[in-house]
């Protein structure tokens, strides 16, 4: 699923127009996005959450001349899945 079928999906079950549900969509988006750059976590109970890992500055080789390299240090996003999505996508498998 991508951002249009989602828009679709809250258009058709929460009977409002695409511009409305795109707005909505965008809405949450951008503030998840904007409390992961703040570093909070981001917690939706029961499908998952997204959290901040921070990594300190560290030696690594450019593999193509093995020269080494200063990679600096970043933030990077991370997604867990919460224990019913797990449960919902190992479920039984209909054929």
């Amino acid at each position: 699923m991508n951002k249009l079928e989602l828009i679709s999906a809250l258009k058709a079950e929460a009977n409002m127009s695409k511009a409305e549900a795109a707005r909505v969509v965008q809405i949450f988006f951008d503030n998840m996005a904007e409390a992961m750059a703040r570093g909070e976590r981001v917690e939706i109970r029961g499908l998952c959450s997204f959290f901040i890992k921070e990594y300190k500055s560290y030696t690594g080789r450019n593999p193509k001349t093995g020269d080494r390299v200063v990679i600096k240090p970043k933030r990077l996003p991370f997604f867990k899945s919460g224990k019913e999505l797990r449960e919902r996508v190992d479920g039984p498998l209909s054929n």
